[in-house]
């Protein structure tokens, strides 16, 4: 099934992208939650109309992208404090969401959805991705340290 996406879906892909989709994926949550429509020929052509009419505001949007990026670039390593055990294994684990409060610490609104990790149970140094624009994305060095009592 071939669907336009109205918005950002994690995953799949980004606003007014034409993607294909099993049909029950489109119809049963993709199409009644508003997130995409079905591809017509007269809706890819509506598609194809805004697009261009948009370019200059989607380059404005991209370079706005690549100037947080290089910003975000300039980042030292951020350091996440938690619980340890005394094997050194973390309580818990470290999420996109510990690094987004430590981003906005230092003054940059990152939404937590945009951040990409593995899993991070133990201390040590990771990088973590950073999505700002479907063509622009940034690499934050973090290291997880124990909390100290």
């Amino acid at each position: 099934m071939e669907l336009i996406l109205k918005e950002n879906v994690v995953g799949l892909g980004y606003k007014d992208d034409i993607v294909n989709v099993k049909s029950g994926y489109g119809r049963n949550y993709l199409i009644p939650t508003g997130k995409a429509v079905i591809a017509s020929p007269s809706a890819k052509k509506v598609l194809a109309e805004n697009l261009k009419q948009r370019a200059h505001k989607l380059e404005k949007i991209k370079n706005d992208a690549l100037a947080l990026a290089e910003k975000l670039g300039a980042v030292e390593t951020i350091r996440i404090a938690t619980k340890v055990s005394a094997t050194g294994a973390i309580y818990g684990s470290v999420n996109s969401l510990h690094i987004s409060e430590e981003l906005g610490k230092l003054g940059f609104e990152i939404d937590r959805k945009t951040i990409i990790l593995k899993d991070v149970k133990e201390v040590g140094s990771y990088k973590a991705t950073v999505k700002l624009h479907k063509e622009v994305s940034v690499e934050i060095p973090f290291e997880v340290v124990a909390e100290e009592a």
